[in-house]
């Protein structure tokens, strides 16, 4: 195990294949040890409400990447984290897109008019004890024009994104007001996810010294 990731720790293994999240997670000095995404239905149950979604969503991923990774002897007690992310316009869920329809129909419902981001992030610990923190966030768009749409949708970022769009992207021009966690809308919340890990006895700072030549 890596000194970056957490010295004397146990090791993390990062239940999703998302290179902003483990991006995000590098920026804070943690390095995880194994990337195991869970392939698992991430469509909305009947009337359920956004933040229930994205807590169900983010616990099941980590229970099913937990019971994956256990069968090697070597994760056996690592730390499982996991999370997802959900915007909502009211209690409307906007989809994932693969499709480019789907990605102007978001940026039709985004445009002018504010939206909540839920980020939920999942950890289990190596006692297979599951821990959770939701974050929510504000997000207001400026009013879109048709050729802003286009242009964006053609540049494709917003494949697979939660609302149709990534804020850290060129989607960020689009945002005339953010209150709560950036981090969060770009996919994992670092407040709550270094809580979550520290609180569990994760170390989070060992790889945040100075190498010396």
């Amino acid at each position: 195990m890596s000194e970056a990731s957490g010295g004397a720790s146990r090791p993390l293994v990062l239940a999703s294949g998302s290179p902003r999240r483990l991006a995000l997670l590098e920026q804070i000095g943690i390095a995880p040890e194994r990337l195991l995404p869970a392939e698992i239905d991430e469509r909305p149950q009947r009337r359920e409400l956004p933040r229930s979604l994205a807590r169900r969503l983010a616990i099941t991923k980590a229970e099913v990447s937990a019971r994956a990774v256990r069968r090697d002897p070597q994760f056996a007690e690592a730390f499982v984290l996991a999370a997802d992310t959900v915007v909502a316009v009211g209690r409307r869920i906007l989809p994932k897109p693969e499709l480019s329809d789907e990605a102007v129909d978001c940026l039709h419902l985004l445009s002018g008019r504010g939206h909540r981001v839920y980020t939920a992030v999942a950890l289990v610990t190596p006692k297979d004890k599951v821990r959770l923190k939701l974050v929510e966030t504000r997000v207001r768009f400026k009013r879109l024009s048709g050729a802003e749409i286009d242009a964006y949708v053609s540049s494709g970022e917003w494949q697979g994104k939660a609302g149709g769009y990534a804020v850290q992207g060129r989607a960020g021009v689009f945002v005339t007001k953010l209150v709560g966690s950036y981090s969060g809308v770009v996919g994992l919340p670092l407040y709550e996810t270094a809580s979550l890990l520290s609180g569990e006895g994760y170390v989070i700072h060992a790889g945040w010294h100075a190498e010396t030549a």
